[in-house]
């Protein structure tokens, strides 16, 4: 049977915040990440309460998932509820990683950007996915991983505790094996070094605590501008090195109270009302939730000829509808003609979910719930995260070609609009 024999944490708030939002609880066989969001007094409580409620709260029964994910919820709830009762903590929440060693495997719970990793062999394997905006565009094949590395919204996550009264949390079991080492930490490392140098770095430092304080080392050295955490552990067949038996909990702060002080600047990461309770569920429809088509207008319907009129009862209905059946065929080979054109345009909006999308024809609706449009693209772009100034390219219908709206929406994937 497996156990963490070795434990090392280490965790700075790097060279370009004032405090540090990130906690973590390390206790063989539970280790927890957590990476505040919402600034002073806010960020820190959030990720503080995670942690503290998996010390807590981990139950006996159930699988290692069902464990995870029943206490993610519950600390949910409770980072929800505070940022709703106390006025200086509103909009408070934050990422969440967790692992429980158990039975020779790994279950694993996430929400947000915090990330975990398997070190085996020489190679370094990623155990969770990012809910984040370019990261579900990299997922859909919208974005390189290369391209995700510069993208200028990479740091907008989708997903994190506290946000929503309900949140979805990723599970996972994966098997384990004597000699390999676990890896968790907040995007302070990730989003300064690659991959690739936290490989050279587990390949070179056998010593886990020299292995977390170069990481450490490295991510300041590349800029510094988040919190940086770190927990490592790694695993071995019982009857190995003592496993560590004393907890560790890192809140980057006690809890402060509410007196409304400052503190450290607000997270970058994504502002209140803009991160979706659920990767399943799309984004919250905005005041731009639909192409909102114009109504054509139509002429009114004049009233029939009047049955008093003179002729008999065939000579008053045939005149009408032989002129109803000429106006019909007009209109069909007329209106083909006008489809087959609109084949050929093109207008940017939003479908019901508030995505960017393309739709082919006019953005228009007729009566009876006839639309001269139909989706001929949904790309994997919230409306809210275009910015304010280049939204008006998205929501005014503007009639396109379809290399030039097929452009936009490329722009908007990328983030391009925001330059």
């Amino acid at each position: 049977m497996l156990r963490a024999a070795h434990t090392t944490w280490r965790t700075d708030t790097g060279r370009q915040r004032r405090g540090n939002e990130d906690s973590a609880f390390a206790r063989a066989p539970l280790f927890v990440i957590a990476d505040g969001m919402g600034g002073a007094q806010a960020g820190e409580v959030a990720s503080r309460i995670a942690v503290e409620t998996f010390q807590d709260e981990l139950p006996e029964q159930g699988t290692g998932e069902e464990k995870l994910a029943g206490v993610a919820r519950i600390a949910n709830r409770r980072i929800y509820d505070i940022s709703r009762s106390e006025h200086e903590r509103a909009g408070m929440g934050t990422t969440l990683t967790a692992v429980y060693v158990e039975d020779g495997q790994l279950a694993i719970a996430h929400v947000g950007d915090s990330r975990a990793y398997l070190f085996r062999d020489g190679e370094l394997g990623l155990l969770t996915q990012d809910h984040t905006l370019v990261g579900e565009l990299v997922k859909r094949g919208k974005l390189t991983e290369e391209q995700a590395a510069e993208h200028p919204q990479r740091s907008i996550i989708t997903r994190a505790l506290g946000i929503d009264a309900e949140v979805e949390v990723d599970t996972w079991t994966y098997g384990a094996r004597a000699g390999d080492i676990v890896l968790l930490c907040s995007d302070g490392l990730t989003s300064m070094i690659s991959e690739e140098q936290i490989v050279a770095v587990l390949s070179s430092e056998h010593d886990l605590d020299a292995a977390a304080d170069r990481l450490i080392d490295e991510a300041n050295e590349a800029g510094g501008r988040d919190n940086i955490t770190v927990i490592l552990f790694t695993l071995e067949e019982v009857g190995g090195a003592d496993a560590v038996d004393e907890p560790t909990v890192i809140g980057m702060a006690p809890v402060p109270a509410s007196d409304g002080s400052s503190g450290s600047d607000t997270t970058s990461r994504v502002a209140a009302g803009t991160i979706t309770a659920s990767r399943a569920s799309p984004p919250a429809p905005s005041e731009h939730a639909r192409p909102a088509p114009r109504l054509a207008r139509t002429q009114g319907r004049r009233s029939g000829s009047d049955p008093r009129g003179g002729g008999g009862r065939l000579g008053r209905f045939t005149k009408p509808l032989a002129a109803l059946l000429a106006i019909v065929i007009v209109l069909f080979l007329v209106g083909g003609g006008g489809y087959l054109a609109t084949r050929q345009l093109f207008f940017v909006g939003t479908n019901n979910q508030g995505i960017v999308t393309i739709f082919r024809g006019l953005p228009y609706d007729l009566p009876f719930g006839i639309r001269l449009y139909e989706t001929f693209y949904v790309s994997g772009v919230p409306v809210q995260y275009v910015p304010g100034q280049r939204r008006g390219l998205i929501t005014n219908h503007q009639l396109r070609s379809q290399a030039d709206a097929i452009s936009l929406v490329h722009a908007a994937e990328l983030g391009q609009l925001a330059r």
